[in-house]
């Protein structure tokens, strides 16, 4: 069944018919009507995806690049928010868009491999070669929690104000030991007593390093000594429950620990009570992000907030006015805001209380 075996049961021309799939608009209602009713009665599904992508020399596929396993943005709820805006946000493009993990299999290399017109980077480690694969390929991109580059459009939040702020809550309730939850691909895990040692080999991306410098900015304000620190490998349970132990099962714990996620915080509170601490009386928990629980969560979860659909639609729109698809203009740089949201998890300290 080809294009022109429906040209002759409609009695018009090869190009008509595939007018009346690629470019509708140059076709009567009616007649388009008439052709795709003739098409469905000989079975004929339409043009070879591949052969018109290799006519057009486009895709209309966008790429969506992801440190972690691709079931990491079905199962984390802030991924998906993100993934619903930028969905949402190219639904009138057109284009279609492709979950690429940055980790390959054998020969396998999805950002090497995978026919798309551009790709979203987000949160993966810069040094990934993905990344690397994707700059030589020379596709558009637009970097989301990533560290900008000048040629790169990208889309962050304040981090690192967020996590000033959110510190800056716990001294000013009074909170004199306070200790990290982090999470990474690269560096030490477990306990970490001198942070400022070694951070470099902790920070594995933008979003770590930035809110890392903000906690510590807020805490060397105030003549703190260097935080005792847990870091695990990621914000799945099983991690931070066993990690957070390590931080609160010792005598010189401390009264308060800022996590890198909401995530780690539900995880750092169940350790918390697994050993009989109360929330917020005897320990107080800050996360960063406002999960869609961080409300609901009990105690409800102090938290920095971040407009994740807002960074969702930003990406979006930058990705399709690089690809021509949206208005054009110079490559933006976007920085949203941050605010702290105080809920139920923080007080100040039992000895303060």
């Amino acid at each position: 069944m080809t294009l022109q075996t429906i040209a002759d049961q409609v009695g018009v021309s090869r190009m008509t018919v595939s007018n009346a799939f690629s470019r509708p608009n140059q076709l009567s209602p009616t007649l388009r009507e008439r052709i795709l009713a003739a098409a469905q009665e000989l079975g004929y599904v339409g043009p070879d995806p591949s052969a018109r992508a290799l006519a057009k020399g486009t895709t209309g596929a966008v790429g969506f690049l992801l440190t972690e396993s691709l079931g990491f943005a079905f199962t984390d709820q802030v991924s998906t928010q993100l993934l619903g805006a930028i969905a949402e946000e190219l639904k009138p493009t057109g284009l279609a868009l492709t979950l690429l993990s940055a980790l390959g299999t054998g020969d396998i290399v999805p950002a090497r491999d995978v026919a798309m017109d551009g790709v979203l980077v987000y949160s993966c480690d810069p040094q990934a070669p993905a990344v690397g694969w994707l700059r030589r390929r020379r596709l558009p991109m637009v970097f989301i929690d990533q560290d900008p580059v000048d040629e790169i459009p990208s889309v962050n939040v304040a981090d690192r104000a967020g996590a000033r702020a959110s510190a800056q809550h716990l001294i000013d309730l009074g909170h004199r030991r306070i200790g990290f939850a982090m999470s990474g691909l690269r560096g030490p895990l477990g306990l970490i007593g001198n942070i400022e040692v070694v951070a470099d080999q902790l920070v594995s991306g933008y979003a770590s390093r930035e809110r890392l410098a903000g906690w510590m900015e807020a805490l060397n304000g105030a003549g703190l000594e260097s935080p005792l620190v847990v870091r695990q490998l990621d914000d799945a349970v099983e991690h931070t429950s066993g990690a957070a132990r390590l931080l609160l099962d010792r005598d010189d714990r401390p009264t308060a620990v800022l996590c890198f996620s909401d995530a780690i915080a539900f995880g750092v509170i169940r350790a918390a009570n697994d050993l009989g601490l109360r929330v917020p009386e005897d320990l107080s928990v800050i996360g960063f992000d406002d999960h869609p629980l961080a409300g609901t969560f009990r105690p409800a979860l102090t938290t920095v907030r971040q407009d994740v659909r807002a960074k969702g639609r930003a990406a979006a729109e930058a990705l399709a006015a690089a690809l021509g698809r949206g208005p054009a203009g110079p490559v933006p740089h976007v920085v949203l805001p941050t605010e702290l949201v105080v809920r139920d998890s923080t007080a100040p300290p039992p000895d303060k209380a």
